[in-house]
């Protein structure tokens, strides 16, 4: 029955091929791979680009740094990163153009920066920093120190919600506070003790032969295959996004983090619990590039933000309880985890632009599947 009912979901949205996994917090509830991974059939350890479900697992890796003493939550980051130390907030534009800028009056913390509150923005939902970046010259993400000591907030430090680059910055926080790389760190914090042997910043031959491809869907709704290279070095701050993953290996993540296996009791309340204002515009994202749509997973209602995951604050018509987490990749992969009832979940499609109307239709038909509606 799931599997049907997943399978057409997947036909209506014309995707070539996407994986699904679901469990409990010791056991798998259920697991499919439907359609086709380019010319052979998709499978359950099919790799993903995973991006922005990067995320999570990052700021699990931070906050297993707070429990060890190498970074705390409230102290300023620019400590570890001093690039941080004066940061200026963009208020708009001149007639002639030119950016207004003036200066933060608050410091930036990883509580901040965990919460997506300390003022950073991505280009992708930000006309004023898209036009800043595009003003200077830069590509998406700052590519050094100088790039990001001038990157612009929006507002002051721990005010509002805007979704941005601040999990890459939580990157270069864990280096430099332990003294070795993310990938490293993220490896023995994460993902060798959960045996996720299928997750990594730089995949593999073993990982690049399982790829999935990432298509476009264009105009007419149609999807074409997209030339996306692997990547072979990591860029300067990549703490935000970059792993590539399975269902399966995100899902052993998920329950983890259910279980409470990855941090001290104190520390896994906080992890967890709301760190914000519930608010409608928690959440929803304004698109102004061809990457993405526009995209609000709780259709206008109230969200929060906890120190790793988006969390709605009402019931959804999927079966999802209040307070539940979740997040997503820009490649339209999702997740969802709901501590009430016991479950969690990983839907695994690749393509552009995010938010893609099929795959979330396909990610609650799925949900509201496992949930028994």
């Amino acid at each position: 029955m799931i599997d049907s009912r997943v399978e057409a979901a997947r036909l209506a949205a014309g995707l070539p091929g996407v994986a699904v996994i679901s469990g409990t917090a010791d056991s798998i509830l259920h697991s499919g791979a439907y359609g086709l991974r380019g010319d052979v059939p998709m499978t359950l350890n099919s790799v993903g680009r995973i991006a922005s479900m990067t995320k999570a697992i990052v700021s699990a890796t931070a906050l297993r740094l707070v429990a060890q003493g190498l970074l705390t939550l409230d102290e300023p980051i620019c400590r570890l990163v001093p690039e941080l130390s004066a940061p200026m907030i963009l208020t708009g534009f001149s007639e002639s153009g030119v950016p207004i800028l003036h200066a933060a009056a608050r410091a930036i913390t990883l509580r901040h920066l965990l919460t997506h509150s300390a003022g950073l923005a991505y280009d992708t939902w930000s006309p004023d920093v898209q036009r800043y970046l595009k003003q200077l010259g830069r590509g998406r993400m700052p590519a050094d120190s100088e790039e990001l000591r001038t990157y612009p907030l929006l507002f002051e430090p721990g005010t509002r919600w805007n979704y941005g680059i601040n999990i890459e910055i939580v990157g270069l926080a864990i280096e430099r506070a332990a003294g070795r790389p993310l990938a490293e760190l993220v490896a023995d914090e994460i993902t060798i003790p959960l045996e996720m042997a299928d997750t990594s910043f730089l995949p593999g031959p073993e990982h690049v032969s399982r790829l999935i491809p990432l298509g476009k869907r264009g105009a007419d709704g149609r999807i074409t295959p997209m030339d996306v290279p692997v990547p072979t070095s990591l860029p300067f701050v990549y703490g935000g996004g970059n792993l590539f993953s399975t269902a399966p290996d995100y899902l052993r993540f998920l329950q983890a983090v259910m279980r409470g296996d990855l941090l001290p009791a104190a520390l896994q309340a906080e992890f967890l619990r709301p760190q914000l204002p519930a608010a409608p515009e928690i959440g929803v994202l304004r698109s102004v590039d061809p990457r993405s749509n526009d995209c609000d997973l709780f259709a206008g209602q109230p969200a929060s933000w906890s120190l790793g995951f988006l969390m709605n604050t009402q019931p959804t018509p999927q079966g999802r309880s209040a307070f539940s987490h979740c997040w997503a990749g820009i490649n339209n992969s999702y997740y969802w985890m709901d501590l009430t009832r016991g479950t969690c979940g990983v839907v695994m499609a690749q393509l552009l632009p995010f938010a893609d109307p099929g795959a979330i239709g396909l990610l609650a038909e799925y949900e509201s599947a496992i949930n028994g509606l």
